[in-house]
């Protein structure tokens, strides 16, 4: 994992906030405001953070689904935001997407053999006579029978439906994939089963993931590094274990603490945070969670000036107190 896949830089996207003609117009939503990361071959970067925090936004963005309002994304080396429609299209094959709702990514007119093969012809991967055998291939790879190439969605369960969805990532043999809540609407038993096909998937194929998720428990499995985000911004970053079982940030404290553990003697006291996030329309000055804080630390210093990450032991904390 010494190479960098995907290296994002100041990433920043801004939804416009609305308004005008009638009525005063309303200010920018920062959904991402200047969020850096890099995923090497191989790894998986967990992306973890409430409803809201910017997640998907960031994940689209890499993928360039979204256009970025600023900042940088490189794939093996090559600036997104450089490339025409041709170069990204030869590009994009190798980052794939698989989407939280497993029904609502496949089209429901369309045999899931026929959605599976689509990236195979527009990519010309497969001649014609070969589809249908690439096709079987993949629905064995997810542990789906190749005879269900022939059936539509809606004969699925949730958790076949996302093994389509991953099969369907898989046709164009890319090396990186934005895995997006993958798991968040399937049975506790089924995300398991999911959890570990992309865990197979990742050792067989040298895949690098971006996961995002809101449960830390799930992150925990599957991710070698993870990122927390509070308001469009990263705010810890680090290895999964030590970040989750010694948090520096209050914020990456209050997840961890609702994460249930097996041993009731190592469970952490339940930190219930105040209020709500403030809106990514009118972020507060200084530090975005310091209206929400518990530090015993906090001080005038964290509402007024914004911490940036630092390296503090084996993470990046963007807190001003992280040492106390």
């Amino acid at each position: 994992m010494s190479a960098t896949l995907v290296e994002v830089e100041r990433l920043v996207k801004h939804y416009p906030g609305g308004g005008g003609l009638f009525g005063p117009r309303r200010p920018p939503v920062k959904a991402v405001d200047g969020v850096s990361f890099h995923v090497a071959p191989g790894e998986t970067l967990g992306l973890v953070g409430e409803s809201g925090s910017g997640k998907s936004t960031i994940g689209r963005a890499v993928l360039r689904l979204e256009p970025p309002t600023a900042g940088t994304v490189r794939f093996e080396g090559h600036d997104l935001a450089t490339l025409d429609a041709a170069a990204l299209r030869a590009l994009r094959r190798r980052m794939q997407i698989v989407f939280q709702d497993p029904f609502g990514s496949l089209n429901p007119r369309r045999t899931i053999g026929d959605s599976i093969a689509e990236g195979l012809v527009i990519h010309r991967l497969a001649a014609s006579s070969a589809l249908s055998g690439r096709v079987a291939e993949l629905l064995a790879e997810v542990g789906l029978d190749p005879s269900y190439a022939g059936r539509y969605p809606h004969e699925f369960s949730g958790g076949q439906r996302q093994r389509i969805g991953i099969a369907r990532a898989l046709a164009v043999e890319p090396r990186f994939i934005v895995c997006d809540e993958p798991v968040s609407a399937l049975d506790v038993s089924v995300q398991a089963q999911v959890l570990n096909l992309l865990l197979d998937l990742r050792e067989r194929r040298g895949l690098a993931y971006l996961f995002i998720a809101h449960d830390l428990a799930v992150v925990r499995q599957v991710a070698h590094r993870v990122a927390v985000m509070y308001l469009g911004t990263i705010v810890e970053i680090g290895p999964a274990r030590t970040v989750i079982s010694t948090p520096r940030h209050p914020y990456t404290q209050a997840l961890v603490s609702a994460v249930p553990s097996p041993d009731p003697s190592t469970s952490r006291a339940r930190i219930v945070l105040e209020g709500d996030p403030p809106s990514p329309s009118a972020p507060p000055p200084g530090c975005p969670f310091a209206p929400r804080c518990f530090h015993p630390a906090r001080d005038a210093r964290c509402t007024s000036e914004r911490p940036v990450l630092r390296v503090v032991a084996d993470r990046e904390v963007a807190c001003h107190y992280a040492e106390s």
